[in-house]
């Protein structure tokens, strides 16, 4: 028994209903993330049905807010809609949030849409060197969860401008930009361990708030493998620019370069994959699982 329905590319594709693309070849370009190629074929089959399915949800929830305000007779604005996408590093969550946000954008019950992503609420890196876990940047303790929860509570409750601070992948760290949140219909929370929590405990975790959630999925080999390729093109792109942190490494040879990628993420990315991520793979009301070209070939829906 499993509480998950299961569609394979097809089954799942038949489920847009009809539903127009707006996006062109050149936003998917835009949207795709550096070592994936997003097809229009891969977002009308699978991320339009998707943005249907959400949109569904939203409007569900916005008219269950208008019986309740009418109830209590009140005029509040109604709270966001609050969507988690929870994965791995390197395997395409950071894709898959910026194209439902545009996809989720063009539905005109919900046209204000924000995408957050959690690595503005890790400690900045003097934190982290102070507290001897600078290896550890991703992992649970690396993050101002107290801080990441707050501004999540405080966009549910409808406060105006809300600020969420901005990390840097250029500098590896955490930069004086603020991004500006105001009362969005939709909020999407980005991050390696959004769908975290604990049983039986009184905190209170960012999966508290979540109205729904969306575990993107992948064998851990081939994980690995994207984590390489995408170490690779880094190293011929934004770790040449003036600034970068990881500067150093293109001063490595090609095989020094992969054999150094692969160790970073056997001795980091892996472990954190291993023992913090997937383990909350089960708490997530859509799992999308994608194959060897980065393309998504099932998704479970919670039943």
């Amino acid at each position: 028994m499993t509480p998950y329905l299961s569609f394979n590319r097809d089954q799942w594709s038949e489920l847009r209903n009809s539903v127009p693309m707006t996006l062109s070849e050149a936003d998917l370009i835009e949207l795709q993330g550096i070592n994936e190629n997003l097809t229009l074929a891969e977002a009308t089959e699978i991320y339009l049905p998707l943005s249907r399915l959400l949109n569904l949800y939203v409007e569900a929830r916005q008219s269950r807010n208008s019986v309740l305000h009418r109830f209590l007779s009140n005029s509040q604005p109604a709270p966001p809609f609050v969507i988690g996408i929870a994965g791995s590093v390197a395997v395409g969550k950071s894709t898959t949030a910026r194209l439902l946000e545009a996809l989720l954008s063009r539905w005109e019950s919900h046209p204000k849409v924000e995408l957050i992503t959690t690595d503005g609420f890790l400690h900045p890196n003097e934190e982290l060197e102070s507290r001897g876990i600078m290896r550890k940047k991703g992992f649970p303790e690396s993050y101002d969860v107290k801080r990441l929860v707050q501004f999540v509570s405080d966009v549910k409750a409808g406060k105006r401008n809300v600020e969420a601070p901005v990390y840097s992948h250029l500098t590896y760290n955490i930069t004086d930009e603020k991004k500006v949140v105001d009362r969005p219909d939709v909020l999407i929370i980005e991050g390696l361990n959004v769908l975290q929590g604990e049983m039986n405990s009184n905190r209170v975790f960012v999966s508290d708030f979540l109205d729904f959630s969306i575990y993107v999925d992948a064998e851990t080999p081939q994980i690995k493998q994207w984590y390489i390729d995408r170490f690779m093109k880094f190293r011929q792109g934004a770790f040449t620019k003036p600034g970068s942190y990881f500067s150093h490494y293109t001063e490595l040879s090609q095989q020094q370069a992969i054999d150094k990628a692969s160790s970073i993420w056997d001795s980091i990315n892996g472990i954190n994959l291993e023992s913090n991520i997937l383990p909350t793979r089960e708490r997530a009301q859509l799992i999308l699982k994608k194959g060897s070209n980065h393309t998504v070939e099932q998704v479970l829906l919670r039943k």
